[in-house]
């Protein structure tokens, strides 16, 4: 399995993005949503006022260059500290060929942006592997033991039970073994496509087919800044994670058994009988995870388990459109017995909302179950990594300050970005990603 995982990995990943780029591609590129501004002005003809499309006249070939501006204005800033920069404006490049290809599949922005995110961070671990030293084994091996006895003091040190109670069945293992190795990135990639089609290209086209039946369009239910911020809050975890696992190394419980140290300390690494399950016999071991170049001692935090929590939560509390609400309520005669029509009434959600907490809740706790019977994890890793994916959700809007930079260079390679599509009444979805507002205007 190994052999044919070192190809079968790699091209599934492929195929994902290929797919998605695909799935989302903007099929009516001409017509996108920016701020309107118009002028009035006198047309001599017919003695009236009447208005001009500044941004349609600005869509022009032949006016692109010198009706747009050469500069914009960007805030960046951390806490109550903001200021203004002035960056170069790409949309003088919308008509370049790599501009109206982005234009056209929209999604290859955000396959660049995974493989930046990624990238950066799988280098930067493989610097910090390339720079392990016996120190650092010392080290990682004594901060997993104080992980064990800080869950022995919390009552909470489970994964030894968890293991062997996973462990009867072979059959059960081995599929346990292939969530671990084989969904993380995978998975994350095919949220990271629906998210992308349900609030920019779904929307857009249910919309786009409605105007050409002469209807009315609707207000895009959870927009492209919802997207925005989950793939700011993976970079953000990333991040965090990247700074603790190299300034706090930890041994996962699996490498403990492999102690060949001596002394007290390795005798008692030894003592609690982890079982690599992924790497040995039976075992299904993954290109992301077997290769040279991996950290072996990052297993705190678990990104395993904050990308999974970041995906279900996403997925549980995503907006629904107005059709899946739900008509049926159950009254509560306990709080009223004598007028049982004025007793309390809570409304129930509806099958797909249902169904949206259940995934939501099963993908979080599926990678539990994995990173804690392969014992690639301790139950505080996941502790941290829920920690960490809370900072990186709160606190994503920090990675806006990038933008700046991200400007420049897109003033050196001559691209113009295109901008979220939304639709014209849509006022920057403000109700869904209100923390990104005056500092994000794409």
């Amino acid at each position: 399995m190994g052999g044919i995982g070192a190809v079968a990995e790699p091209l599934v990943v492929v195929a994902l993005l290929i797919g998605g780029t695909w799935i989302n591609r903007h099929t009516d590129p001409g017509r996108r949503r920016r701020p309107r501004e118009v002028r009035r002005t006198t047309d001599s003809t017919m003695n009236m006022t009447v208005p001009v499309d500044v941004e349609a006249r600005s869509m022009s070939p032949s006016l692109l260059v010198s009706e747009e501006p050469r500069w914009r204005q960007r805030k960046v800033g951390f806490g109550s500290f903001t200021m203004t920069l002035t960056t170069p404006n790409s949309r003088r490049f919308k008509g370049y060929f790599l501009s109206r290809l982005l234009e056209r599949f929209p999604f290859l922005v955000e396959c660049w942006y995974w493989a930046l995110i990624y990238w950066v961070y799988q280098l930067g671990r493989a610097a910090t592997a390339v720079w392990i030293v016996e120190g650092t084994i010392h080290t990682a091996r004594r901060h997993a033991l104080q992980v064990i006895a800080a869950e022995q003091r919390l009552r909470i040190f489970y994964e030894i039970p968890i293991q062997k109670f996973f462990m009867q069945n072979q059959f059960v293992m081995t599929w346990i073994n292939r969530v671990y190795s084989f969904i993380h990135i995978p998975g994350s990639i095919a949220f990271l496509i629906w998210l992308f089609y349900h609030t920019h290209a779904r929307s857009y086209r249910l919309n786009a087919s409605q105007r050409a039946q002469g209807g009315e369009t609707r207000r895009a239910l959870a927009g492209p800044r919802l997207y925005e911020s989950r793939r700011r809050t993976m970079a953000l975890c990333n991040l965090l994670a990247f700074v603790i696992f190299t300034a706090w190394p930890c041994m996962p419980p699996r490498l403990l058994s492999a102690d060949g140290s001596k002394g007290e300390t390795g005798r008692k690494a030894r003592s609690y009988g982890f079982v690599d399950t992924v790497h040995g016999p039976g075992g299904e071991g993954s290109i992301w995870t077997d290769n040279r170049f991996t950290n072996k001692f990052a297993a705190m935090p678990s990104l395993h388990f904050g990308y999974s929590l970041l995906i279900g939560l996403t997925i549980a509390t995503i907006p629904l459109s107005p059709a899946h609400d739900s008509t049926t309520s159950l009254r509560l005669p306990f709080f009223n017995q004598a007028h049982l029509s004025l007793a309390p009434k809570i409304n129930l959600p509806s099958r797909r909302r249902l169904l949206c907490i259940f995934l939501g809740t099963f993908y979080p706790a599926l990678i539990l179950v994995a990173i804690l019977a392969t014992a690639n994890h301790f139950i505080l890793d996941a502790v941290a990594g829920s920690v960490v994916c809370a900072v990186a959700w709160f606190g994503n809007d920090v990675l806006l300050n990038l933008l700046a930079l991200e400007d420049w260079f897109l003033w050196v390679v001559r691209i113009h970005k295109p901008e979220a599509i939304v639709e014209e009444d849509d006022d920057d979805d403000e109700r869904w990603n209100a923390r990104g507002k005056g500092l994000m205007h794409r």
